[in-house]
């Protein structure tokens, strides 16, 4: 079916995962249910129990995040035969960079869920040295972060702004105590709210040197040089469209900060609305960030709402 809208597709990351995503997939679709067989023969992981019951196991970073790139890629895939649409740009929030990789044919769907389940391994790994925590900040503007983080970082703590989602909402990672400390002076400079998340890994700043060193070989290894559309990377802002260029910004992601906001709006002029996979996180985000709709597909009645809107 063509389409002459410009669409960028979304991809949530690690905090959109919740019991019971993708069920309704698994339920009505025959494509759902082999690729979530065909996902726990290749780790091992039996992700029909992983989603669909209560286990504490998907909230471990090294479970939740080939979980949620599953959900998200059977969301895909369920649109592409559908409509047959190709996106103008892709896109997601750090884990949701390689759901936005499966998208474009960069990389295979079953390579990405091992990709990201080692990925979620190393990070784990990275953060048993030392309690790690990451910190929601509401109403705070990006430079005062930034200063009080500066600040406290010359008086030994160990902080750093993480994700940029909104003006006024940002999420800054490091030492938990180091966050803890913080939080009475983010609130005197103007934060309505500073809320320690429950987040057993510190993303997205230099304390995940290690796992970003030791991610490199299997970037190289399942990332491809096929691109159907544009990436937008979480690093720069800015898109790409070969394998060495993702190599090296997906390394990058896990010690530098989500740009999400930046991209959309560096996007925002090109593209006339946004569909995000396996996830509603995102769209609420974007009310903050623009003015163009976002469409979510979690499920096959939203799956069938969203194709009939287009």
């Amino acid at each position: 079916m063509q389409n002459t809208k410009k669409i960028a597709f979304l991809f949530p990351g690690q905090g959109s995962q919740s019991i019971g995503m993708g069920k309704s997939f698994y339920e009505d679709s025959q494509i759902a249910k082999e690729m979530i067989q065909n996902a726990s023969d290749r780790i091992g992981v039996d992700f029909k129990a992983l989603l669909f019951e209560e286990n504490e196991n998907l909230e471990k970073t090294e479970f939740t995040q080939p979980a949620i790139l599953l959900v998200s890629s059977i969301a895909h895939k369920l649109f592409e035969d559908e409509m047959m649409i190709r996106s103008s740009f892709a896109l997601g929030h750090s884990l949701g960079e390689f759901s936005a990789l499966v998208s474009v044919g960069a990389l295979d769907y079953l390579d990405g869920v091992e990709l990201v389940h080692q990925r979620g391994k190393l990070m784990a790994e990275n953060c048993k040295n030392f309690e790690a925590g990451m910190m929601a900040l509401i109403g705070l503007d990006d430079k005062k972060t930034e200063e009080i983080c500066e600040a406290a970082r010359g008086n030994g703590k160990q902080v750093w702004p993480a994700n940029y989602n909104a003006d006024g909402q940002i999420v800054i990672a490091g030492v938990k105590s180091d966050l803890a400390s913080l939080e009475s002076v983010f609130k005197s400079a103007g934060a309505k709210r500073a809320i320690l998340l429950n987040m057993s890994v510190a993303s997205h700043c230099p304390l995940l040197s290690e796992a970003s060193d030791a991610l490199k070989p299997y970037l190289e290894k399942f990332l491809k040089d096929e691109f159907i559309s544009p990436v937008i990377s979480n690093v720069t802002s800015e898109a790409y469209e070969c394998k060495k260029d993702a190599v090296n910004l997906l390394s990058k992601q896990l010690v530098m900060p989500v740009l999400y906001k930046q991209s959309i709006q560096k996007i925002d002029n090109d593209i006339d609305m946004f569909i995000e996979f396996g996830g509603n996180v995102l769209k609420g985000i974007n009310r903050r960030v623009t003015k163009k709709p976002t469409y979510c597909i979690t499920d096959m009645q939203t799956l069938s709402n969203v194709c009939q809107e287009l």
